[in-house]
């Protein structure tokens, strides 16, 4: 596989093994220039180890790792012009922020006058240029977390890694940062790797999204691609809520197909690329709680858009999870338990109520019948 222009960091076939046990299988991955990629997926899926080797951190058992087009197996993390922040931030506690964000620049043989200039627009970037004489332990945790930032940013790096930086942080605090990072990513158009298991950043910061599990890679795409077409029954879950049924396809027609879900019945779903099926196939089917449309009047009509293929089926709402501006409902439906997540006025349909329950075929995406759920080591 020959370089590709204009990624700044490409993997070939790189592995990892520790005896027999695979911690990432073979992959081919490259990350653009500019761009902000996250590698996403459960405690043990491998996202952190690939981080590791493209650091220069965990060397790679197989394959090469490129960075600018320049091979970089061999190179130790110092040579290789990466900057990297940590969830723990490993400020230094004894030096000033001032000191710790020019603690990088002083092996690179940068002269004074540009060491003060650097420094000063990293924290103006970050906007803490008046924490310049502070030490870290008088700083919040945002605040350190900025302040890493700039550390990382300041030698001007190739790469920008970042290993579940906003871990430590609390809900409302983490919510913020991931603005602030995806701002200053974009206002530098630096080239971000970024490792996170939670779905939300994922979906909030990235140009691209690969989904990782036990070792492999399930899916590469834009947060809408892997979220609105996932490619395979784990990254359909791990992603959002879906609700997967057993299916078989009984007619295929243009891009639209009609498939069999047993105590449900005919179910229609759209076709396009890796969801292509034959008829008679078994599959499985996938549908986003928050696509299904739950309404009190039993017999709703459909409604639709310009002819759209839906369907309405009758259910019984027998949970209720209010959670402000939305419900998640717990629905029996034929044989089948099923979950709804819909936004609401005031109050949720009430637990008990019968219910209309509207499907959409485009929100209706078919998976492999075998795919494995994928679940981390």
């Amino acid at each position: 596989m020959s370089e590709q222009a204009g990624n700044a960091v490409e993997l070939i076939g790189v592995a990892k093994h520790y005896g027999d046990f695979s911690a990432v299988q073979p992959t081919d991955l490259g990350v653009e220039e500019g761009t902000f990629l996250t590698l996403l997926g459960p405690s043990g899926c491998g996202k952190t180890t690939t981080l590791r080797m493209i650091a220069g951190l965990t060397s790679a058992s197989e394959g090469e790792i490129r960075i600018k087009g320049r091979r970089v197996n061999e190179l130790p993390i110092n040579k290789r012009n990466l900057g990297i922040v940590f969830q723990n931030y490993a400020l230094f506690p004894h030096k000033t922020v001032w000191e710790n964000v020019a603690f990088g620049l002083k092996y690179r043989k940068v002269s004074g006058d540009d060491t003060q200039r650097r420094v000063r627009q990293a924290l103006e970037l970050v906007q803490l240029a008046h924490t310049a004489e502070r030490m870290p332990g008088q700083l919040s945790g945002g605040q350190q977390q900025r302040i890493a930032l700039a550390r990382a940013i300041v030698i001007r790096p190739d790469v920008l890694l970042l290993d579940e930086p906003l871990s430590a942080l609390d809900a409302n605090l983490r919510e913020d940062m991931r603005v602030e990072l995806k701002r200053i990513q974009h206002s530098l158009g630096i080239t971000t790797v970024f490792v996170t298991h939670d779905q939300s950043e994922a979906l909030a910061m990235s140009d691209r999204i690969v989904v990782m599990s036990a070792g492999r890679v399930e899916q590469i795409g834009s947060p809408q691609a892997v979220y609105n077409r996932p490619a395979s029954e784990f990254v359909a879950t791990f992603l959002g809520n879906s609700n997967i049924l057993d299916a078989r396809v009984t007619e295929i027609a243009g891009d639209g197909a009609t498939v069999d879900v047993p105590g449900l019945g005919a179910l229609p779903a759209a076709l396009d690329g890796a969801a292509r099926a034959q008829r008679g196939a078994a599959v499985k089917l996938s549908i986003r709680a928050e696509k299904l449309a739950v309404d009190e009047a039993v017999d709703a009509p459909l409604g639709g858009d310009g002819g759209e293929r839906a369907v309405s089926l009758r259910g019984r709402v027998t949970a209720v999870d209010y959670q402000g501006q939305a419900a998640r409902y717990f629905l029996d439906i034929g044989e089948h338990k099923l979950q709804a997540l819909n936004p609401i006025d005031q109050r949720p349909v009430a637990e008990g109520s019968e219910v209309s329950v509207r499907i959409r075929a485009r929100d209706c995406v078919l998976l492999p019948a075998g795919d494995p759920a994928g679940a981390a080591t």
